[in-house]
């Protein structure tokens, strides 16, 4: 009898801790009717374009927890605190055009006088526990107090590394418009987001929030899932077009096919954020490796390549500086652009991108 008191005492703990509003919500009512006639949700979850398992064939879960747990080959985090700069995005000039990376998939852009924010991270680390998936030393350096107000919130899917809820939480008195996919909105409402705030899409939905610029929501070949129950919103990427640039937010992708008809459809881009990092042999549907960001950006028609989805969290086995080594490899064969600015630092969109090797040094 105790030992039964003490497994459903445990439980009842983890439903609660599964119900609290860090983890969001499920959508309901005209929500989950709207999910329900989008053509890329069958059978109680939305499906990717190709078929796309989670793991690669032949590999197990155990397979994958041993190699975690064992293989400590890898410098999975750097030795020295990454190095970083400070930008001050309140007093930046409104007719300059640039980008700022804050490691991982997060980022912040002023293009044509609109101040927008991609998938922000900023509470250290990366998980619904704060002791585990924490940040690199050195790469918090930026606060949402750092913020201006923000026209445009892009929220690529609701992974722990792409919504944070302390971040998003702190930042609600300063966001003027959510942009994100079918079903991400019910966690934003739970969060207390007033509803004509998120505008929800759906693959290949259009959209002008502002005269002058057109967000195209897009595939992209991942997963999602904040709790127990997978893919309940959808995973995006978007062709943002501005009077002056066209850039593509790439969100977490596997390679495919979307890539070559993004880009006959909505390329030549100035500029494509693509994901770097947190790949493996053993989810190689779900995440690319490095030379698949490289051979994706020129599917896309893009002019520069910027990398992201590393330098901040270990999600995988690789060294920690592995992403960009072969990224700027492979680039450097087929004549890309690549851009890999240093955590904080200004990224000029009308300059050629190009940095010195800072990973080098730490």
């Amino acid at each position: 009898m105790v030992f039964a008191l003490l497994v459903s005492a445990l439980v009842l703990a983890v439903l609660v801790f599964m119900n609290s509003r860090r983890f969001g919500a499920i959508a309901t009512g005209e929500r989950l009717k709207r999910i329900k006639r989008s053509a890329h949700y069958r059978e109680g979850s939305f499906q990717n374009l190709h078929h796309t398992p989670t793991m690669t064939e032949g590999v197990h879960f155990f397979k994958v927890l041993k190699e975690f747990i064992f293989d400590k080959s890898k410098r999975l985090a750097p030795a020295h605190p990454i190095p970083s700069k400070k930008t001050n995005l309140q007093t930046a000039a409104p007719d300059e055009d640039f980008l700022v990376w804050f490691g991982h998939s997060s980022y912040y852009m002023q293009v044509d006088g609109k101040k927008i924010l991609v998938d922000p991270v900023l509470s250290g680390n990366a998980s619904p526990f704060s002791f585990t998936t924490k940040s690199y030393p050195g790469t918090d350096v930026y606060s949402t107090d750092d913020f201006p107000e923000i026209d445009y919130l892009f929220i690529t899917h609701d992974h722990w590394d792409h919504l944070d809820y302390r971040t998003v939480l702190a930042l609600k008195p300063k966001v003027r418009k959510i942009i994100t996919g079918l079903g991400t909105g019910a966690h934003f409402e739970r969060w207390g987001f007033e509803k004509n705030t998120i505008d929800e899409y759906d693959w290949n939905d259009v959209a002008e929030p502002d005269p002058g610029f057109v967000v195209h929501a897009l595939p992209a070949r991942h997963f999602s899932g904040r709790g127990l129950k997978r893919n309940q919103v959808l995973w995006m990427s978007f062709a943002l077009i501005t009077p002056t640039k066209r850039i593509y937010i790439g969100g977490d992708s596997g390679y495919d096919t979307h890539f070559e008809e993004i880009g006959k459809s909505y390329g030549p881009f100035d500029l494509a954020v693509l994901e770097c990092g947190q790949y493996n042999r053993n989810w190689k549907y779900i995440h690319m490796m490095p030379e698949q960001t490289v051979a994706a950006a020129i599917a896309l028609r893009a002019e520069t390549l910027l990398p992201v989805h590393w330098a901040k969290f270990s999600l995988s086995q690789h060294a920690w500086d592995e992403p960009i080594i072969r990224a700027t490899a492979e680039a450097a064969k087929t004549g890309l652009k690549l851009a890999h600015p240093m955590i904080g630092a200004k990224l000029n969109l009308d300059g050629n991108g190009l940095f010195d090797r800072w990973w080098e040094s730490v």
